[in-house]
């Protein structure tokens, strides 16, 4: 028996326990089957598709988790391709069918998930409610009065009501926090550049982002690790960065009086009260700081000349299709037609005066907490007045991209009409691992629940602790140290060197032959009694130490080493039968020694 809300942990034990990825896709497909709200999904993918989909993920993995995302149900927002799936970005006359997944979709389709469908969105990702889709309008989970927040609104709605796991959104504005805040959800917006958009439709391609719904922070930063990693298809594809945040004495940026602004919302106001308590009561120091710079920051997305990058997108299918998009996304694009190269350099001007403005608050604060969304309305409410009650929600999210940090949107909590609140945490840039404990650590003492089921108990085995960067250490012993002819393969993918440090007493090295340029192989032989080897221990992305090991050649291969201090961590090791016949070099002290006593190029 699955639990209303899917989370990892829960669908893991589950599957740990006998259920199968077959047996899951059959309660989705019920679940499916029996929503009351029509508007979620553009293309859901068939039944009997979705049927061989598990049986085809169970015939070449039999074994229960043997990849990291086995047999997990997840959603894709209709402007993101998948193929063999329509992508329309919530325009019919738009649709095309790509060949080939996304980059992030297909990374994901490889760590064992399964696409149950393309889900609905503000047309061409403009707009932060959810209403401006020829689709209908997915409601809140909690109150079909209510909008679902946008633009990735079906996303959102999938994960809220059971019928995934996780769910890819896009976020521009805050398309991937504010539908978490009204669904009691986590959203994971990662910093610019982080996930690769490649195959995904760009609103403001300088600055868009593919987010993550997920139950819990934990959840949403596995499912980002497998996601994430350079891609040199997409033009704007970073390499990570990670940076730290102080684990004691944790500064928190909140909202001054003279900033907040909830329209009215007493309810919302007082649930972000409640976060800066629990904020406190968890040890950080509240700093009130000026959100001035960020606010005026914000309004440049849409007020200022970014909105031409909208029209850059579209422009072509506008010239000839302008009847075909939804009104109020017609006129957001349109007002674009007037600006000039002068506005947008000036523009840009702009941004960077602000930036240098909010460099002096982040001297303050190592973290901002603001409101996710100030308040929410009914889709009555947005319908009758579309562009002023939108342009609220994103009072507090539109800023986050335009200045290059990261953010994770968590549950704040029920006001008394039972509609929820969120709060969001936001940092600098390649914070994103940082920042995880904090959100996750929040949306725990909200006592909220997950999506829909309130009284949901956020599992246990899945906390986000200090420490974890979101980097997996790996031990180099020959060409992939520093300064080597394969050191390249680390540090490209933004790896860093941890330490340069010693085997434990018990290994052997050796020069294996005929390898181009010269390989070690490291072998262990207990009871060997010598100095141990020079090794060094580096951090890489889950998806670049991937990448290591589908491209190690045999006799080589992944396996623990024993360090001089006792801590075992994966490294290179070589088969025994390959080291017949080869040269020992175990005396050197390592494979350095071996190159500068050979000569051999770096």
């Amino acid at each position: 028996m699955l639990p209303t809300i899917l989370d990892l942990s829960s669908l893991r034990a589950a599957y740990q326990s006998g259920l199968t990825p077959l047996d899951a896709i059959e309660e989705v497909i019920a679940r499916r089957a029996a929503s009351k709200d029509p508007a979620i999904f553009i293309t859901p993918v068939p039944d009997e598709e979705l049927r061989a989909a598990a049986k085809a993920l169970m015939a070449c993995a039999p074994e229960a988790n043997s990849l990291p995302l086995w047999g997990v149900p997840f959603a894709v927002k209709d402007n993101i391709d998948a193929a063999g799936l329509p992508t329309t970005a919530a325009c019919p006359a738009y649709e095309y069918r790509p060949e080939a997944d996304s980059t992030v979709v297909a990374r994901l389709k490889a760590a064992g998930a399964i696409i149950i469908g393309k889900t609905n969105l503000d047309q061409f990702a403009t707009g932060l409610n959810g209403t401006r889709s020829p689709y209908g309008a997915p409601r809140s989970v909690f109150d079909a009065a209510y909008i679902s927040g946008g633009s990735s609104s079906g996303s959102a709605v999938t994960v809220a009501s059971g019928l995934a796991t996780f769910a890819l959104g896009t976020d521009t504005a805050g398309s991937g926090r504010v539908p978490a805040a009204f669904n009691n959800l986590v959203g994971i917006k990662p910093t610019p550049g982080l996930l690769p958009n490649t195959g995904a439709i760009p609103a403001c391609k300088s600055v868009d982002c593919i987010t993550i719904f997920a139950a819990t922070v934990s959840d949403g930063v596995a499912i980002r690790k497998v996601a994430e990693g350079f891609d040199a298809t997409d033009a704007f594809s970073r390499r990570a960065k990670p940076a730290n945040l102080p684990v004691s004495g944790l500064r928190i940026g909140v909202l001054t009086d003279a900033e907040r602004e909830f329209f009215g919302d007493k309810e919302v106001e007082a649930l972000y009260d409640r976060a800066i308590e629990r904020a406190r009561a968890l040890g950080a120091t509240i700093v009130p700081f000026d959100y001035a710079p960020f606010r005026e920051a914000a309004a440049l997305l849409y007020d200022g000349p970014w909105v031409a990058e909208r029209l850059a997108a579209v422009e072509t299918f506008l010239a000839t299709n302008a009847a075909d998009f939804d009104p109020t996304v017609r006129g957001i694009i349109e007002g674009a037609k007037g600006k000039t190269a002068v506005e947008a350099f000036n523009g840009r001007y702009r941004l960077e005066e602000l930036r240098r403005k909010t460099e002096a608050e982040w001297e303050t604060a190592d973290v901002l907490l603001l409101p996710t969304a100030p308040t929410t309305y009914t889709v009555a409410d947005m319908l009758a007045n579309p562009v002023v009650l939108n342009g609220r929600l994103g009072r507090y999210t539109n800023f986050v991209n335009l200045l290059d940090c990261a953010a994770i949107a968590v549950p704040a909590g029920f006001g008394k009409g039972g509609l929820p609140g969120g709060v969001t945490v936001i940092a600098p840039a390649f914070t994103d691992d940082a920042l995880a404990p904090l959100a996750d650590a929040l949306h725990r003492a909200a006592s909220s629940g997950m999506g829909i089921d309130r009284q949901a108990a956020i599992p246990e085995a899945s906390p986000v602790v200090h420490g974890d960067d979101g980097l997996v250490p790996i031990v180099v012993v020959g060409a992939h140290l520093t300064g080597m002819p394969l050191n390249h393969e680390l540090t490209r993918p933004g790896g860093r060197r941890i330490k340069s440090c010693r085997t434990a007493p018990d290994y052997r090295l050796f020069v294996l032959p005929d390898t181009v340029p010269p390989k070690p192989g490291l072998i262990r032989e207990p009871g060997f009694d010598g100095k141990g080897l020079e090794v060094e221990v580096w951090k890489v992305t889950a998806e670049a130490f991937g990448r290591f090991v589908q491209s190690i050649p045999a006799p080589l291969g992944i396996g623990k080493v024993t360090l001089d201090d006792g801590s075992q961590i994966s490294g290179f090791l070589c088969e025994a039968h390959a080291i017949e016949g080869a040269r020992e070099i175990t005396e050197l002290g390592g494979w350095r020694a071996y190159v500068t006593d050979q000569r051999i190029p770096k």
